[in-house]
């Protein structure tokens, strides 16, 4: 599970690319309780998205040539430069090279082989989110690829990455942990593109999913907001209840009502 404990190689920070940032604080504050805090004046527009006074997510106003409305998941590391360099040499590719951002610790977009782009960070006086697994926080996160081996290969090769395949009716789940961690250090899952058609439509990319107290209230509440439903509230058993929505502009995400774990 996601934990404000971060380790290597775990996500520990997500920001929202958005057209309009006064909107998208308007829709996500009213699905999820966030208030939107601008960052200093070199900041550049990048702000913070608070629930209860706690960071949930970054964001920042973005245009057309920065590439679509979208969420962007980050990864922690010790050292951006090397983890960058290991992404090259795993085929990957670097985006943008990493850059200290005001000693609150360093950042870099990187790319997959296939593609998919996402962040790492390299955590100084900026230690990463403030709360997950909360409703209104991240709690889980999934990447959506043609090739999982190859995915599986070049992210445990980039940030450490190691795989675990959970048995469930019908298949298999591809669950994703930090190195040496254990399972309960599970923090996302792959999943083939080929086993999706929705997401097959929509292409490889990470989605976070944020936990909610009621997953129909929210999907309605979405609605209400200007959002759209990519997939309804569904029930997947031993897990939660999910569902996959977009903002008023776009940018993909999914909730879900996390099942109470078996004793």
């Amino acid at each position: 599970m996601l934990t404000t404990r971060y380790v290597t190689g775990a996500p520990n920070w997500l920001d929202l690319g958005t057209p309009d940032i006064d909107g998208a604080t308007t829709f996500y504050g009213g699905l999820f309780g966030w208030e939107f805090q601008p960052g200093p004046p070199e900041a550049g527009g990048y702000g913070f998205f608070q629930l209860a006074g706690k960071t949930a997510a970054g964001g920042m106003q973005t245009t057309p040539e920065q590439g679509p409305p979208s969420w962007t998941v980050y990864f922690q590391t010790p050292d951006a430069d090397a983890t960058a360099k290991a992404a090259e040499q795993a085929h990957g590719s670097v985006l943008m090279q990493p850059m200290d951002v005001m000693g609150q610790g360093s950042m870099a977009i990187l790319a997959d082989k296939a593609g998919v782009p996402f962040g790492i960070w390299q955590p100084k006086e900026n230690k990463g989110l403030q709360v997950t697994q909360e409703p209104g926080s991240l709690c889980w996160v999934e990447l959506y690829t043609a090739d999982l081996p190859m995915a599986a290969y070049f992210y445990r090769a980039a940030l450490g990455l190691e795989t675990y395949g959970v048995e469930f009716p019908g298949g298999t789940y591809t669950t994703v942990l930090p190195d040496g961690q254990g399972e309960d250090a599970m923090f996302g899952g792959i999943v083939p593109l080929a086993d999706d058609p929705l997401e097959a439509r929509a292409g490889a990319y990470w989605m976070p999913y944020f936990e909610v107290t009621d997953t129909d209230e929210t999907v309605a509440k979405a609605q209400e907001l200007g959002g759209s439903i990519r997939l309804p509230a569904t029930d997947v058993p031993g897990v939660g209840r999910v569902a996959k929505l977009a903002d008023p502009y776009g940018a993909r995400f999914a909730i879900i009502k996390t099942a109470p774990q078996q004793t």
